[in-house]
């Protein structure tokens, strides 16, 4: 079978095309038929290394976390999947170094398998899952907000997207909506102001403006409840000049930030705000698994949908162009970078 490897960390020239042997699923596992593998930062990053030592040898690893496609074959004492069914994985790359979705087969265990609605794409499948899943924990966890959500979960809450045209950006829009919330996403481009609607955001304010929190106000006079956060270090003044009391900031990101934030500890006193930091790795399998079932929900109604008229254009590389792929979401194309690695029938 065709997969695409790295021995050491670096830029995508790392990554390689090489044949290996299908492999066979033991006991408790499953071997899944990639038809669609998708790209995201968190890909990038670990091939690049992140506090790795750069050039370092390490063991043959397949990139990409997030694919969808077909149960090829399943090992002894599996049950509840059989060949022929649609799924879409969980964090793939994270149960070892070679099951990574940049292949034409992985196997994994079946907790990290989600059965694909019908009507829904491969496409949908592989490109809604460390972006939506990340946008549901972020959704869910207010104070006084749902633990899960469903249409209505959400209904009469407001919740503010920072980077509305980014994949978590368009997700928790998709995924807010469907819950009932109204959703008021903030944009860098005119562009993407126009994918933000294409999502279904009720308002979308620009920035940069020194009337920001104004803007916002204007949309939600007594304050947000929920800031779905990709921006910590640059917003964090922000927040207190749009939360209401006992608000949350959920984040999963500090872009054009430092690494380093500073809170002001008056004003979140006194709103009583509530700061969650969240990285899908070590949020817990029961959230994994409340995300995942979610999520095939808001897809099965049609709630998540690709392509740039739901705001979220597709970019397609075949497998040999991984490389060309991963390079396209560094350097920060906006929509979903997608990987066709075999057929879908």
């Amino acid at each position: 079978m065709k997969a695409v490897i790295f021995r050491r960390h670096g830029g995508p020239e790392v990554l390689s095309l090489t044949e290996r042997a299908v492999p066979e699923p033991g006991p408790g596992e499953v071997r899944v038929r990639i038809v669609v593998s998708a790209v995201n930062p968190t890909d990038w990053k670990a091939r690049g290394g992140m506090r790795a030592e750069p050039g370092a040898e390490i063991p043959e690893t397949v990139p990409n976390q997030d694919g969808a496609g077909v149960v090829d074959a399943v090992g002894p004492d599996v049950t509840g999947f059989a060949p022929g069914d649609r799924v879409w994985l969980v964090l793939a790359g994270a149960h070892g170094p070679s099951s990574g979705t940049a292949q034409e087969y992985t196997v994994l265990p079946p907790e990290k398998l989600v059965r694909l609605p019908d009507g829904v794409s491969f496409d949908e499948g592989a490109g809604f899952g460390i972006p939506a899943l990340t946008a549901h924990r972020a959704l869910t966890v207010a104070e006084d907000g749902p633990a899960r959500l469903a249409p209505g979960a959400l209904d009469g809450r407001t919740v503010l997207v920072s980077g509305g045209a980014g994949a978590v950006g368009n997700a928790a829009i998709q995924l807010g909506r469907w819950a009932g919330a109204t959703v008021i996403a903030t944009v860098s481009t005119d562009e993407k102001a126009a994918l933000a609607r294409a999502a279904g955001a009720h308002h979308v304010v620009r920035y940069p403006d020194p009337e920001l929190a104004a803007r916002i106000r204007e949309a939600a006079p007594d304050g947000v409840d929920l800031v779905v956060e990709v921006a910590m270090g640059v917003n964090a003044k922000l927040h207190t000049e749009v939360l209401r009391p006992r608000g949350t900031v959920a984040t999963y990101g500090d872009d054009r930030g430092t690494g380093t934030i500073s809170l002001d500890f008056g004003p979140n006193l006194m709103l009583n705000a509530r700061y969650q930091f969240l990285v899908l790795y070590t949020v817990g399998a029961d959230k994994l698994r409340a995300g995942a079932e979610d999520v095939t929900a808001a897809l099965a109604d049609g709630a998540l949908r690709l392509g740039e008229d739901h705001g979220v254009p597709v970019h397609r590389f075949a497998l040999a162009d991984t490389a060309k792929a991963h390079t396209a979401s560094e350097e920060g194309v906006t929509g979903k970078v997608l990987i066709d690695v075999t057929p879908a029938g």
